[in-house]
């Protein structure tokens, strides 16, 4: 195909776009939306196909886990397992890869199934706390956390929003979509070998901190805690120069330090607060009941867990009715379960809007509250991705795009280097920017190049999905490797470390096992 102003104009604005997420100048929904407002005024997207992605079936599944998560976390029923998983015994002092044998399957686990950033707000302190009794350095178990959370999401329908968002593209164009468990065969192999590597490889490629004794010190004077917070996206702070913000006032607490990337900040006069940032904060007890369940912090720990105080039968309707989803959402376009329920489609979207309403009903979280529980620039950045995938269809980017993808010199190219580039590309996307934007700008031009190559597309589909999930080698690229740098103050080169190798085995394995399961 060639040039034209459409396609001229898509690629520059996608271009602008890409830098100004890189550069972190503003929240990516809102990026992403006014690229998507750009294509309308010229023409490329109508204000229909802008609008298609807020009532698409992935994103409102999306939407609709986070209450279901939440749920979940207010039963404190992860938090009641993990105690009994990470028990100290007298006398028996556990060792790094013994921790990571017990933590790592079970975080995997429950990844699966729920929200990746609630587990890891949950875990991150009960994990240190452990460590601390345990004589452990903590440095060693914060970004495998991470790490484990991404492996287990990679291996469901449900494991991440990457997957429904995928998933819900599919979906538009007429395809079947992913079954809940169909991504497992390339993904589960990948979060088992992963958690291996993890075993095997963690003690020795993560940095160390200070010792368990120096960290335990917490008490920095009579009632006084010092407390680490990770900004959240509804913190009044966020893009506001730190000098004008006058936290004292706002939160009852002394500010000691401020933590970008993992380096303490020295400059804070021209400092702008960021979502991500990490503040190390002097506070007693009244911190933790104003501040704890407030969605300004994605997460606040003073090396002890926050439990929030919920009776016995929530942990049990809440564990019960998420394994009911599961289940129905499993067997529910199974052609005898559908032919109980004619004209119902028993699917993914169905079962998680019945759990929703019924934990609202048993206020298992806060009804009231339940616009305060929903991440909306996560949905807005789903929404514009595919209205952005739209554009880069429309204009033509996407089929010329597909075309430098699948020819060379000397002809068309083998379907296997087609899919290999595919991943490589869509990975590298992921690191730098969010994985739902990194999904969404991957898949048409998969879609195309499977269409100028006169193959299925679902190898590709799957490929891309695995790609956009397997975050591993920056804090950027994934909400829960910037939880683990803020609090873990590890450096960037900590992760690409530690990281890089587990892409690489992410990808060997997606490219050895995608041909198999997917044939072209």
């Amino acid at each position: 195909m060639e040039w034209n102003f459409e396609i001229a104009f898509v690629l520059i604005i996608l271009l602008v776009m890409l830098a100004v997420l890189v550069a972190d100048l503003m929240r990516p929904g809102l990026v992403m939306f006014s690229a998507c407002v750009l294509f309308v005024c010229a023409g490329i997207l109508s204000p229909e196909e802008l609008l298609a992605g807020f009532s698409n079936k992935g994103m409102i599944t999306v939407a609709l886990l986070f209450l279901v998560s939440e749920g979940i976390r207010r039963s404190d029923a992860l938090g009641h397992m993990i105690s009994r998983i990470l028990p100290v015994k007298a006398g028996k002092k556990p060792t790094v890869r013994k921790g990571y044998s017990k933590l790592m399957p079970t975080v995997a686990g429950i990844s699966a199934f729920l929200n990746n950033t609630p587990i890891v707000v949950i875990f991150i302190p009960i994990v240190k706390e452990w460590a601390a009794k345990a004589g452990l350095n903590v440095k060693k178990f914060l970004i495998p956390v991470s790490y484990a959370a991404i492996l287990g999401g990679m291996c469901t329908l449900i494991g991440t929003s990457t997957n429904l968002v995928v998933h819900g593209m599919m979906l538009e164009e007429g395809f079947s979509g992913f079954s809940m468990f169909e991504l497992g065969k390339v993904g589960g192999v990948i979060a088992v070998a992963g958690i291996l590597y993890i075993i095997l490889f963690g003690n020795r490629l993560l940095p160390s901190d200070k010792t368990p004794e120096e960290a335990a010190a917490e008490g920095t004077g009579k009632n006084l805690h010092k407390i680490e917070a990770v900004i959240g996206p509804r913190f009044k702070g966020v893009n506001v120069p730190f000098k004008d913000f006058d936290f004292n006032k706002r939160y009852g607490a002394s500010l000691m330090e401020i933590r970008r990337n993992g380096e303490p900040q020295t400059d804070t006069d021209s400092l702008i607060l960021k979502e991500g940032d990490t503040l190390i904060i002097e506070a007693d007890d009244s911190f933790f009941t104003n501040w704890g369940d407030s969605s300004e912090f994605m997460m606040i720990s003073n090396g002890h867990p926050h439990r929030l105080p919920a009776p016995k039968w929530k942990k049990w309707v809440s564990v019960g009715l998420l394994a009911i989803m599961i289940a129905g959402a499993t067997f529910g376009q199974m052609p005898r379960i559908k032919a109980l329920a004619p004209g119902v489609d028993l699917d993914m979207f169905f079962w998680v809007c019945v759990v929703t309403v019924i934990m609202a009903v048993l206020n298992i979280f806060p009804a009231k509250r339940y616009t305060k529980l929903i991440s909306w620039d996560i949905l807005v950045t789903i929404a514009s991705a595919l209205a952005i995938s739209k554009a880069m269809t429309n204009s033509g980017l996407a089929d010329m795009l597909a075309g430098r993808l699948t020819s060379n010199i000397s002809g068309e190219v083998s379907p296997m280097i087609v899919l290999a580039s595919l991943y490589i590309v869509t990975n590298i996307i992921t690191e730098l920017i969010t994985n739902n934007a990194a999904a969404a700008f991957a898949f048409p031009i998969a879609m195309s190049a499977a269409t100028q190559l006169g193959v299925d597309p679902m190898p590709f589909f799957v490929a891309i999905t695995m790609a956009a999930s397997a975050s591993f080698s920056t804090p950027i690229g994934y909400q829960t490797n910037m939880i683990a740098q803020g609090i873990g103050n590890y450096k960037f080169r900590d992760f690409t470390r530690f990281g890089l190798p587990l892409n690489i085995l992410a990808f060997v394995i997606s490219m050895i096992l995608i041909p198999i399961f997917w044939k072209f």
